[in-house]
């Protein structure tokens, strides 16, 4: 179990975006060769294919969590301390009127 959790499954903001700009020029780039190979051959279905491989190819380049998109992580601020029972406290607030 300690293999599971030490795989990384975060990736952050500006890996994101890098991961969806990717995704967007594989996708757009196999469309277009797709589109002009199928229209060069009289055949549709050589677009689809090749369109089918662009999505293949950019999932998986950009779906894992690489350490690509993992260059820059955020550092969080400390979890604040909780009461022991935070319902008292929202209860007493809203019987102010």
């Amino acid at each position: 179990m300690d293999f599971f959790n030490s795989i990384p499954t975060h990736m952050d903001f500006e890996g994101q975006a890098r991961a969806e700009k990717l995704s967007r020029i594989i996708i757009t780039l196999f469309g277009a060769v797709g589109l002009i190979w199928g229209y060069i051959i009289q055949q549709f279905s050589q677009t689809v294919y090749i369109l089918g491989a662009g999505f293949v190819l950019a999932a998986l380049l950009t779906i894992p969590p690489w350490p690509l998109y993992r260059r820059k992580p955020l550092s969080w601020q400390p979890a604040p301390k909780v009461t022991e029972n935070p319902h008292k406290e929202t209860a007493k607030k809203g019987k102010k009127k």
